[in-house]
C-alpha cells in the first residue's frame, strides 16, 4: 500500500518553548513540522513551501498574529490557507471576532489541550493531502484526455490509410476490369471476357475480407454472439498470423462462463492492448493468456519472453506510461478491480483481477466445450507465474472452432490492417 504523504504544518511563535511544545503535541501526526519565531519569518516559509495549515500566536512583537494573517489573506495564493490562532492573552470575544475577521478558521485558548490540537490540525492535514490528490489526478486525467484524442487521431488515420491502400486500391482495380468487359465483342473475346470477370470477382472478394477484417478488428461479432474466450481465441489467431509470435490460451475453468457485455468488451481489450504492446515493445517470439475465473474473481494475465519493461512504466508513472497502459488501468478501475504490472525475467506479465459479483455475471453459459481444442505441450518457460503454470493438457494454442462464423474466420485470415 502506499505510503501517506506528508503535509507542511507551519507553526510561528516568539518563544522556542512553545514552539517546542506544539511540535511534541503533533508529532505523533507525522507530518512535516517547520517553526517560524516572528511573522516576517512566516511570510518567507509560506512563500517557499506549500503549507496545509498555519498556527500562530496572537501576541508577538513586530508583526503580530492578526498583521500576519491580514498580510497572508492579500496573497491570491494563500487565501484558503487555514489558520489557527493560539493566545494565552488575548482571549476576549472581541479578540476571537477580530481573529475570524482576518481570517482565521478556529481560535485555541491557552493552556493547550493537546488531542484538541491534534484533532483539528490533522483535519485541516488530510483536506489539504486530499486536495493535492485530487489536483494530481485531474492532471493525469488531463493528459489521458490529451493521449486518448492523439491515440483517436492517429487511429483514424490507420483505418483511413489501410482503407485507400488495401480497400481503395482493390475496388478501383476492380472496376478498371469492369470497364474493359465493355470493349470485348462477342463471342470471339468469350474467353477474354470470362477471365476479366474472375479477375475482377477476386479482387472484390479480397476486399470484401478486409471490410471484415476492419470491422471485426473494431468489434468482434464473437465477443457478442458466444462470449469473451471465443472471442479472445479468435483475436489470438489472428494475432499469430499477423505478427508471428506464437500465443497459447488457457481456461480455467473449460466450460467458461459468460460475463455482462461491458465486462466482456474491457477484458478483451485489455488483451488487446497487451498484446499489441508485446508485438510493438517486447521483442519476444511466444505469449501465453490466461482467462481464469477463481474465488470470486475474474483473473486475466498475459506473459511474454521478450526484453521486459523498464522501472518508471512498472511504476505507471503518469510521465512514463502512454495511452495504451493508462486506458487499460482505467478500464480495471471502472470496475473496482486491481492492474498490475511485473518483469518475469524474461518477459513482463499483465494481470488483471476483477471482482465477480452478481451484477457481472449472465445467466447462461458461452459454448466453450468445442471452442478451445486440446493440443500438444508448451516448450517449457523459466519463472513463470502461478497463474500461468496451469496443467500442460489446459495449456492450448490458440485456435477457432467449429462454432466460430464462417465470416469471423475470413476476417482474420484475411486481415491487411497493421497491428
Amino acid at each position: 500500500m502506499r505510503a501517506k504523504e506528508k503535509v507542511n504544518v507551519l507553526m510561528v511563535d516568539d518563544q522556542p518553548s512553545k514552539l517546542l511544545t506544539y511540535e511534541a503535541i503533533l508529532a505523533e501526526l507525522g507530518e512535516n513540522l517547520i517553526k517560524a519565531k516572528s511573522g516576517s519569518e512566516a511570510l518567507e516559509l509560506l512563500l517557499k513551501n506549500d503549507v496545509a495549515v498555519l498556527l500562530t500566536d496572537v501576541s508577538m512583537p513586530g508583526m503580530d498574529g492578526f498583521e500576519l494573517a491580514d498580510t497572508i489573506r492579500q496573497h491570491p495564493r494563500f487565501q484558503q490557507l487555514p489558520i489557527i490562532f493560539i493566545s494565552a492573552v488575548c482571549l476576549t470575544e472581541f479578540d476571537r471576532l477580530k481573529g475570524y475577521q482576518t481570517g482565521a478558521v478556529d481560535y485555541i485558548a491557552v493552556p493547550v489541550i493537546p488531542e484538541l490540537l491534534r484533532a483539528k490540525v490533522s483535519v485541516f492535514a488530510e483536506l489539504h493531502r486530499r486536495a493535492q490528490q485530487l489536483e494530481t489526478l485531474n492532471r493525469e486525467l488531463l493528459r489521458l484526455s490529451n493521449n486518448l484524442i492523439t491515440a483517436q487521431d492517429h487511429e483514424r488515420r490507420r483505418i483511413a490509410r489501410a482503407m485507400h491502400d488495401g480497400l481503395g486500391q482493390e475496388l478501383s482495380a476492380a472496376k478498371m476490369v469492369l470497364d474493359g468487359l465493355f470493349s470485348y465483342n462477342e463471342p470471339a473475346d468469350l474467353p477474354k471476357t470470362l477471365a476479366a470477370a474472375a479477375d475482377a470477382s477476386t479482387m472484390i472478394e479480397r476486399a470484401l475480407l478486409q471490410v471484415r477484417s476492419i470491422s471485426h478488428l473494431l468489434h468482434p461479432p464473437l465477443l457478442d454472439e458466444v462470449g469473451l474466450s471465443s472471442a479472445v481465441a479468435w483475436f489470438l489467431e489472428g494475432f499469430t498470423k499477423r505478427s508471428g509470435i506464437g500465443t497459447y490460451l488457457n481456461l480455467q475453468p473449460s466450460e467458461f462462463p459468460r460475463f455482462v457485455p461491458d465486462l466482456e468488451t474491457a477484458v478483451f481489450r485489455i488483451v488487446q492492448e497487451a498484446l499489441n504492446n508485446v508485438f510493438r515493445h517486447s521483442g519476444a517470439r511466444s505469449t501465453w493468456v490466461a482467462l481464469q475465473q477463481q474465488d470470486a474473481q475474474l483473473i486475466v494475465t498475459v506473459r511474454d519472453n521478450g526484453k521486459g519493461i523498464n522501472a518508471s512504466v512498472l511504476e505507471c508513472r503518469p510521465d512514463s506510461i502512454g495511452v495504451g497502459i493508462g486506458g487499460m488501468r482505467q478500464r480495471v478501475n471502472e470496475f473496482g478491480g486491481d492492474f498490475r504490472l511485473e518483469n518475469c525475467n524474461p518477459g513482463t506479465l499483465v494481470e488483471v483481477k476483477i471482482p465477480i459479483s452478481a451484477r457481472f455475471q449472465e445467466v447462461s453459459a458461452a459454448p466453450t466445450k468445442d471452442t478451445v481444442p486440446a493440443a500438444p505441450a508448451i516448450p517449457s518457460l523459466p519463472q513463470i507465474s502461478p497463474q500461468l503454470a496451469a496443467p500442460v493438457a489446459s495449456v492450448i494454442p490458440a485456435s477457432i472452432s467449429p462454432a466460430v462464423s464462417k465470416d469471423a474466420a475470413n476476417g482474420a485470415t484475411g486481415s491487411r490492417l497493421p497491428l
